[in-house]
């Protein structure tokens, strides 16, 4: 089983910059592929970005991609969104998931696909 926590939320400016991070518990992070999502008030909990177990691939939704950033961290069981350019549309709660891949290295947007799941962080963009 996997514990997932997320730090880092906050409030920013349009145009500024946060970077949230995904703290893993257990002893097989690198078995998991890991995915953002986020939860806009009102709206339904929509895929931000992924990344395989090995970091060799990657995913962003459209409305994030070349602004934000996945990378991960094995030796420290840690996923982060680098989240650059922010805009208002991007104010959220924002979720980190485990999807258990060990024999493959997959990156997938579906949510029903991803097993675990942490408490989410709050991000607040304005204008």
């Amino acid at each position: 089983q996997v514990q997932l926590v997320e730090s880092g939320g906050g409030l920013v400016q349009a145009g500024g910059s946060l970077r949230v991070s995904c703290a893993a518990s257990g002893r097989t992070f690198s078995s998991y592929a890991m995915g953002w999502f986020r939860q806009a008030p009102g709206k339904e909990r929509e895929f931000v970005a992924a990344i395989s177990r090995s970091a060799g691939n990657v995913f962003y939704a459209d409305s994030v991609k070349g602004r934000f950033t996945i990378s991960r961290d094995n030796a420290a069981n840690t996923a982060n969104l680098q989240m650059n350019s922010l805009k208002p549309e991007d104010t959220a709660v924002y979720y980190c998931a485990a999807r258990r891949t060990p024999f493959d290295d997959s990156v997938t947007l579906a949510r029903r696909e991803y097993t675990y799941w942490g408490q989410g962080t709050q991000v607040t963009v304005s204008s």
